[in-house]
């Protein structure tokens, strides 16, 4: 199919098949047992497929459209054998991601006419947050961009400790302040900073709670605020993680962090130490919001840019 060109390296496409691998083979495995005996996919195939979809986090409604465009092809072709139906499968979902122009992104990019680019990273704590600012922080120093930090996540003195770590071993400079001072105020140094270094990327890290929705709110409120003192139109990106392993609690998170702020991207991290890799495809369809990263390995080079065609090429190779 037209969609499945080449598009990464065959590097990258070999941790993102290994970094699927699990939700890959459990999926699979459903859908052996599902068409077991079976030469035709009929009412039964489908309502099998349904339930395997829904257990492998793909969502409800996501499933719901997937099965709908699968009956669709089922009675326009009359007769489909069950062994084309995971390439049914993919072609199906590679075109409902499709609907939308998100998710097509091949590399570590920003706006060119945005400077400093300011980039607000908000998520619960232990989704793999800190640890997806140090790969960004990363991957834009390797294209030869100046990248700031800000560790405004102030509630835990781990969080400043953990970036810490990651600004030394990426070697940039972090802005940061004691433990419980204003994160808006650490914000606000770390743009001025970036401003009189000339960066060309900030990423700011924030707090991690959610258990009051309010102020979680109030809270970003203020810091988006007192950041656009220094610079006018920031943060230019919203940036939220949400841990791939948690499947459905993911899509959660995402509704509850979604209504107390405006998101305006979405990583999703731990995919390789999980079966769940399905709600990848949900919340690409069901939130209008793109997923911009994901990641599929620990190592530094393993958060990678989302392209939903590689994706689903990797999930039902």
């Amino acid at each position: 199919m037209s969609l499945f060109k080449k598009i990464f390296s065959s590097e990258k496409k070999e941790t993102l098949d290994k970094g699927l691998e699990k939700s890959k083979s459990s999926f699979f495995g459903k859908l052996s047992k599902a068409v077991a005996g079976k030469s035709k996919v009929d009412d039964e195939v489908l309502d099998n497929l349904e339930e395997i979809l829904v257990s492998s986090d793909v969502g409800v409604n996501t499933t719901l459209k997937v099965i709908e465009r699968i009956e669709e092809r089922v009675s326009k072709d009359k007769y489909l054998g069950t062994e084309e139906l995971n390439v049914i499968l993919r072609e199906e979902i590679a075109g409902l991601l499709s609907e939308t122009n998100l998710g097509e992104e091949t590399d570590f990019i920003i706006p060119q006419d945005k400077k400093p680019y300011v980039i607000m990273v908000v998520g619960v704590n232990g989704v793999g947050k800190t640890t997806t600012i140090g790969k960004l922080a990363y991957q834009f120093k390797k294209q030869g961009l100046k990248v700031v930090l800000g560790a405004a996540d102030t509630f835990r003195a781990a969080a400043i400790d953990q970036l810490q770590v990651w600004a030394d071993r990426v070697d940039v400079p972090l802005v940061k302040q004691s433990m419980g001072s204003d994160p808006a105020s650490v914000a606000f140094d770390t743009l001025e900073s970036a401003v009189t270094q000339n960066a060309d990327v900030v990423i700011i890290d924030t707090a991690g709670r959610l258990h009051n929705k309010v102020n979680l709110m109030n809270e970003l409120t203020k810091v988006k605020r007192v950041m656009q003192k220094v610079v006018d139109d920031t943060p230019n990106d919203v940036l939220l993680v949400l841990d791939g392993s948690t499947g459905q609690n993911a899509f959660e998170q995402a509704k509850q962090f979604t209504a107390a702020t405006e998101v305006t991207s979405l990583a999703v991290t731990k995919l390789d130490g999980t079966a769940k890799g399905g709600v990848v495809i949900g919340i690409s369809d069901q939130f209008k919001i793109p997923v911009k990263y994901i990641g599929v390995g620990e190592g530094i080079e393993d958060l990678q840019v989302f392209n939903k065609f590689e994706f689903v090429d990797s999930f039902f190779k």
